[in-house]
């Protein structure tokens, strides 16, 4: 899990950090895992990932392409649709109706609980 100055290096990135089976160290964006870097150790990978997200960052301008927004620095409504198994929408419509709120909270509490 990146700590608190990485997502701020990284423009809102989270950073995961791996040990391969080599012994190396790869850091990467982890909502942009194609920009990653190796080094021997955690710092070093840290400073490579510095110098390919700068890179990836020149090559989006030189496109003429917006830097994608981190998705922990976008806005959101809160209001999404998905598509569900119609056995699945009957027992949570039903479930919602024995506890006297609507699916849409039902659906809203359930979610809540499971992040």
């Amino acid at each position: 899990m990146a700590r608190q100055h990485e997502r701020e290096r990284f423009d809102g990135y989270a950073v995961e950090l791996f040990l391969d089976e080599d012994g190396d160290w790869m850091a990467h964006l982890a909502e942009l895992p194609g920009i990653s870097a190796f080094g021997p150790t955690p710092e070093k990978a840290l400073k490579e990932l510095d110098t390919a997200w700068a890179a990836a960052k020149e090559s989006y301008a030189a496109r003429g392409v917006d830097i994608p927004v981190a998705p922990a620095r976008r806005r959101y409504q809160g209001i999404f649709q998905v598509r569900i198994d119609k056995r699945v929408h009957r027992a949570l419509a039903i479930e919602a109706e024995r506890a006297g709120v609507s699916l849409n909270a039902l659906v809203a509490e359930k979610l809540a609980k499971s992040v």
